[in-house]
């Protein structure tokens, strides 16, 4: 009877098992998409029988271009030829925006989730792991006496970290929107690091990457409040990136990392610099910490518009600078792309800072707001600091 119940168990059993193993590597048709060609062209393809209209939507130069279909109901399209990067983009099917069902790499930014490739050789190389030794990532909490709450950040330990040598420390920070992860994800800042380091254009350091939205613990998902928290730009969290909160207690960061690692403790060997809104962010940590940094880079810096405020933080720019500056200020670097919202507003900060003799670095690169340009600005700025 036993024998009997076992054989029938099994005989039910099995065939939803192998339903369930369907989930695993299981496509329709085998398309190859995408295929970056030997011409630097990418080729993308998407079976889609019975769709009326197809597109990629790519965040390169003329990123967006219909597909054609072919035999078999699978749709196509080649670009022209991209330079060395990495990039992200999702597929347009009759009115729905989604990934690509043949490539397995995702990167979330902010609440949306793309697709991505590289196109290999010269800067992409940097993101990309190489036969290079090789760092390591923590992701740890700390303790916020400002919020009063525990606070999620991540840390780049480089390979010759041993816990027996100091090393200097970068803290870098993300944009709106962005989180602890947004660096190291799509930012590929472990691997830019690895790279950089073992070529010999980088000084071994530690890079620190806290949440910088004040308003909220950490990355979605990774709070107490678990998938509740959905991912949002910092303005629809309570506590936004303007009420001064982050860059004043920025010290109780600095403190934590300083007593958990083996850093150099002196401001010449501490740099700060973000991103968009971590760009704003780094400037007025520089302004209020001028006894903890002494390097600085503005990422297309979101120094908003007309912004004034009666906080502390953010009064007295111009004494701060000079002061800073008096202080000592290793290097004070800004960064943007021509197409970028935020020229104009960099720009006047640019003449702000010519009107008191303040010294500054800049590069202008070409293109917007994009990643692609901040990934190029560590590229840059990384291998000038410490030295």
């Amino acid at each position: 009877m036993l024998k009997r119940f076992l054989s029938s168990l099994t005989t039910v059993l099995l065939p939803a098992a192998l339903f369930a193993q369907q989930n695993i590597g299981q496509k329709t048709e085998a398309v190859l998409s995408p295929e970056v060609n030997p011409d630097c062209t990418v080729t993308f393809r998407l079976y889609a029988p019975k769709a009326h209209k197809v597109a990629v939507i790519g965040d390169w130069e003329n990123g967006v271009a219909p597909l054609t279909e072919g035999e078999g109901g699978v749709w196509e399209y080649t670009t022209a030829p991209l330079p060395s990067e990495l990039y992200t983009y999702r597929f347009y099917v009759d009115g729905l925006i989604g990934l690509d069902p043949g490539n397995p790499f995702t990167l979330r930014d902010v609440g949306t989730t793309f697709s991505y490739f590289y196109v290999g050789g010269d800067k992409a190389s940097y993101y990309q792991v190489q036969d290079v030794p090789h760092g390591s990532v923590e992701q740890l909490w700390y303790h916020s006496g400002a919020t009063g709450k525990d606070r999620r950040l991540s840390v780049y330990l480089p390979a010759a970290y041993d816990g027996k040598k100091k090393f200097p420390v970068l803290y870098l920070l993300h944009g709106s929107g962005g989180d602890e992860t947004a660096w190291l994800e799509l930012g590929k800042t472990a691997r830019i690091m690895d790279n950089l380091i073992a070529r010999g254009e980088a000084v071994p350091m530690i890079v620190v990457m806290p949440n910088g939205n004040i308003g909220a613990q950490a990355a979605p998902g990774e709070t107490p409040a678990n998938l509740a928290f959905r991912p949002v730009m910092s303005n629809q969290i309570p506590s936004n990136y303007k009420n001064g909160t982050y860059e004043a207690s920025f010290g109780e960061i600095v403190s934590f990392i300083d007593g958990r690692y083996k850093t150099v403790r002196n401001r010449q060997s501490r740099a700060v610099a973000g991103l968009s809104m971590g760009g704003f962010h780094s400037l007025y940590i520089s302004l209020n910490h001028p006894d903890l940094f002494s390097w600085t880079g503005l990422f297309s810096a979101g120094l908003v518009p007309q912004f004034t405020s009666d906080l502390d933080v953010y009064s007295s720019r111009e004494a701060k600078l000079k002061a800073y500056e008096k202080k000592g200020c290793n290097l004070f670097w800004i960064a943007i792309g021509k197409e970028d919202f935020l020229y104009e507003v960099n720009k006047d900060f640019r003449g702000e800072l010519d009107s008191i003799g303040f010294p500054y670095e800049y590069h202008e690169s070409s293109r917007g707001h994009l990643w692609c340009n901040w990934r190029q600005y560590m590229l840059l700025f990384v291998p000038k600091l410490f030295k």
